[in-house]
């Protein structure tokens, strides 16, 4: 599908459900004829049923932050868990499940984690960038982008290091759903989910002898909190799916993304070259720039008007963050990565309310550290061919992205 095939379609025939416009990466202008003609826009026949989009970044808040009328049981993306595969986990629960689970493995993250986790990270960084060839174009978002955040992963849940590219597939395999455009075949799909699981049952009965306040780790708080002995097996696979997206993609795609919004913009790498004190404003920007997951869902409990539109209960709502980090009338020029932007940190990627995320923090930390050490490096990074995206609504992702570094 093209572009001009969706900018002339009648304004309710429009349907930004589709993962074709996010893989040929054209979905700016129907966005932004939404954000001008339909804000509240509904979509009567797509493949993932009928759905509200709300387009602008102040209604996008409204609904993110009202979770009594805008219910995320059920799955945050567009499309619809199969029956006899759903998965629930924390995001997807209302409270006080919702908090119960969360509150769980947030010391994984919490503030003095951080502390403790940068020299690892600034360590882990720095042989990864001395280990990149110079002058030879390789594949960023393997090498770097991937490889840093497994690494990070594998911390996180304290898992086999040498097993640590296990996660990034099991990841691959989880946002590669039908129910977000993807292509997997269902069949495959769920034998990986499942082979996940058997090696998180083995992790799970090995931690539960340890103790959390020494192993702050995924596994061992959960392992160890009366809150989470309840769950099913199911219920445990989708909060290790949640977990590994959570640490694996809002990162990989952001530091990806820094690096191609940057290429775009040389006068930006310029700025931060001359001036590192810009990194701290740079890395929100990126990651709004970036936009690494392009929505989330919710359900409407009740019957509802929102800008006019009356809602019906059981409605799907579908909050587009992409879109709402372009809005015009809230971000200046928001299709450029601006170094040194006014208020970087208000975007929208992050979520708001309950489900804000939880390693919102620990991401930024991982890019802070990653463009420290660059710029200690490179002159220059060249993108030198076309990048390759994800073909799906939910993931705004880059599969490849071939580039050349310069060193000083």
């Amino acid at each position: 599908m093209s572009v001009d095939d969706q900018l002339s379609r009648p304004i309710e025939a429009i349907d930004v459900s589709d993962p074709g416009l996010y893989e040929a990466d054209i979905w700016r202008p129907v966005f932004a004829r939404l954000r001008n003609e339909a804000p509240i826009h509904y979509c009567a026949d797509s493949a993932f049923g009928p759905f509200w989009s709300v387009t602008r970044f102040e209604d996008i808040m409204a609904v993110d932050s009202n979770h009594e009328a805008f219910s995320s049981v059920g799955g945050v993306s567009i499309g619809d868990r199969k029956p006899d595969f759903e998965a629930p986990n924390f995001i997807s629960m209302d409270p006080p499940k919702h908090d119960a689970q969360r509150m769980s493995v947030t010391p994984a993250v919490a503030p003095t984690q951080l502390q403790k986790m940068e020299p690892l990270i600034r360590q882990r960084v720095r042989q990864l960038l001395d280990d990149l060839p110079e002058g030879t174009p390789f594949n960023w978002v393997d090498k770097v982008s991937i490889e840093l955040t497994t690494q990070m992963l594998a911390t996180l849940f304290d898992f086999p290091f040498e097993e640590r590219r296990r996660l990034t597939a099991w990841s691959d395999l989880a946002t590669s759903s039908e129910a977000v455009g993807g292509s997997m075949p269902d069949e495959d799909r769920r034998a990986g989910m499942f082979e996940m699981l058997d090696v998180f049952n083995t992790l799970w009965q090995e931690r539960k002898s340890r103790d959390p306040a020494e192993h702050p780790d995924f596994i061992t708080l959960m392992a160890n909190d009366p809150r989470m002995q309840k769950m099913d097996a199911m219920e445990y696979m989708g909060n290790l799916i949640l977990l590994i997206i959570g640490g694996n993609d809002t990162t990989r795609n952001s530091i990806s993304g820094g690096v191609l919004g940057l290429s775009k913009n040389p006068q930006g790498l310029k700025a931060l070259q001359e001036d590192r004190t810009l990194i701290h404003g740079f890395v929100p920007e990126v990651i709004r720039w970036q936009t690494p997951l392009a929505h989330m869902r919710r359900i409407a409990t009740q019957d509802i008007e929102l800008k006019g539109q009356s809602i019906k209960a059981g409605d799907k709502v579908v909050m587009w963050y992409i879109s709402g980090n372009r809005d015009e009338s809230v971000i200046d020029d928001p299709e450029t990565l601006v170094v040194g932007r006014g208020q970087p940190r208000r975007h929208l990627s992050f979520g708001f309310g309950i489900h804000r995320c939880l390693g919102n923090r620990l991401a930024e930390m991982q890019l802070r550290v990653l463009w420290e050490e660059i710029l200690e490096r490179f002159k220059a990074i060249e993108v030198t061919e076309q990048e390759v995206r994800v073909r799906s609504n939910f993931i705004h992702g880059i599969s490849h992205l071939n580039v050349v570094v310069t060193r000083y």
